[in-house]
């Protein structure tokens, strides 16, 4: 009960703001693939049940997201070296307007990424959002209109990668993650202004690439962050440090996810692990507060989900795994079609898992892998989707789909 009643203050705390039916971040209102809508599609088929398609120029792998009766989405076009934002209307898809966020030269980017793959968030008044301007990391606001409100460049960035962790919100602060081939960092913006409020230096000099997760756990604010080498919370009010855990290897993407007990970690290069850690101690913790450890089926970029008793993750080979959270132990271990790249998400009881080639499949978890629905988009895809109002939001390469079920 003490678990639940830190999660419902938490998340009044980060959602004042925020409507019923918004997906106003990565991963939604909770940052954790967690699907708020009772009318979530399940089973579709195209082109029956889509509402709209529109194109989407350029490139990149962020997600959607949506603010009232509009959707915004960031991309690149390549060509000529600008980072876009567009509004979309909710309704029919027609593009409102778009804005050059940044036109910088190409940064270098793996294969996999692209260099519009950071997805903003919104506290319903302002949209937040970050790019990289060559070596530097570049923050900016704008008002739902498009119009600029302040951009920062608060720290260095070098990687030979690219950048793809999502900017989070805190109260009055936007906060970013910096780890990467230097001096790595967290850093807490002001967001009426940009200001500086506070910056954590990070143990380690290590590219990664995951959001931070932030929850309410045990009376302390949580902001918790795999990546440089360990796991460690902070407070997002201040960047103090609670604890850490070390290792268990160098490189990071799929973010952390909670169940009320545990915290859940996948990873990563160049050995993968999956942990389940107790977030309750102080210092180091690594050889304390690890609950379990497994070295098989372990996801790099797709970020898990948590769901009752489950664990539920996806490798990029889109071999799938559910297991039991509290232990470790493994129910079953099934090959969807084709890679992953896109992060879980969960409602209603499912499990929605989306491959690079566009096709979502709905997973009932429990101790018998059971498949509920299997729906093709007929466009790779490699952004996680958004939900909201009985719909899904879905970019592919090419274009933003709504698709009513």
């Amino acid at each position: 009960m003490k678990n639940c009643l830190s999660l419902i203050s938490f998340a009044v705390v980060l959602l004042a703001s925020a409507k019923a039916d918004d997906w106003p971040a990565w991963r939604g209102e909770l940052g954790d693939g967690t699907i708020n809508d009772k009318k979530a599609p399940v089973a579709w088929t195209l082109p029956d049940d889509l509402v709209w398609k529109t194109p989407i120029p350029g490139k990149g792998h962020a997600s959607p997201i949506i603010v009232g009766n509009r959707i915004y989405q960031v991309t690149a076009i390549e060509e000529k070296a600008e980072r876009l934002l567009l509004c979309i209307d909710r309704a029919n898809g027609k593009e409102l307007w778009r804005k050059v966020i940044l036109k910088s030269p190409l940064e270098r980017v793996h294969r996999l990424n692209s260099r519009a793959s950071s997805t903003p968030t919104s506290d319903g008044e302002s949209i937040y959002l970050s790019f990289l301007d060559q070596n530097k990391m570049f923050v900016a606001a704008y008002d739902l209109d498009g119009k600029k409100l302040w951009e920062v460049r608060p720290g260095l960035f070098s990687s030979i990668h690219g950048y793809c962790s999502s900017p989070v919100l805190w109260k009055d602060k936007v906060i970013v993650n910096g780890d990467h081939d230097g001096p790595g960092y967290l850093v807490a913006l002001d967001k009426k202004t940009g200001k500086t409020l506070w910056k954590k230096d990070r143990p380690n000099n290590t590219r990664s690439y995951c959001t931070p997760l932030i929850r309410t756990i045990g009376g302390r604010n949580q902001l918790i962050l795999a990546g440089s080498k360990c796991v460690a919370s902070y407070d997002p009010d201040t960047g103090k440090q609670h604890w850490i855990s070390d290792g268990p290897t160098e490189q990071y993407v799929a973010s952390l996810v909670y169940n009320g007990d545990l915290l859940f970690m996948t990873c990563g290069f160049p050995k993968r692990f999956m942990q389940g850690i107790r977030p309750d101690g102080s210092g180091n913790v690594t050889k304390t507060h690890v609950a379990w450890e497994i070295t098989k089926g372990c996801s790099y970029v797709p970020s898990p989900v948590a769901i009752g008793p489950y664990f539920i993750v996806v490798a990029d080979n889109g071999v799938a795994s559910c297991l039991v959270a509290k232990t470790g132990e493994r129910l079953w271990m099934e090959r969807l079609k084709g890679g992953h790249s896109a992060s879980l998400l969960v409602g209603n009881g499912l499990v929605y898992f989306l491959s690079d080639r566009g096709v979502m499949t709905v997973v009932k978890p429990g101790p018998k892998f059971k498949i509920v629905a299997e729906n093709e988009v007929g466009e790779d895809t490699f952004a996680t989707p958004a939900f909201s109002d009985g719909r899904l939001y879905l970019r592919g390469v090419n274009h933003l789909f709504c698709i009513d079920g």
